[in-house]
């Protein structure tokens, strides 16, 4: 997985499925809630997402009120959204 920020935006290309992988989001979006409540996390080709960036994704939106928005590259993984009902939590739509 590789990650990149620009302005607001979060870029993660690669699958997102390791506790590093968790680590690496957590601690990139964490240096933009300081600055943006809004941001928008562009997953470009991941297949899933773990449950641990799922729990950290709820609390930005729930306790620290950013707005946050998904872009989903992959169609598996918009599906497992929906199964997951969280399109409309996340915001998510396809990029």
């Amino acid at each position: 997985m590789e990650i990149s920020t620009s302005s607001n935006t979060v870029t993660i290309t690669g699958n997102i499925k390791s506790v590093s992988d968790f680590q690496s989001i957590k601690n990139t979006v964490d240096s933009l809630t300081n600055s943006n409540n809004t941001i928008v996390i562009d997953l470009k080709d991941s297949i899933s997402i773990t449950s641990s960036v799922i729990g950290y994704f709820n609390k930005l939106i729930l306790k620290d009120s950013i707005d946050l928005n998904l872009k989903i590259g992959n169609e598996q993984l918009m599906h497992l959204l929906e199964d997951l009902s969280l399109v409309s939590v996340f915001k998510a739509r396809r990029a």
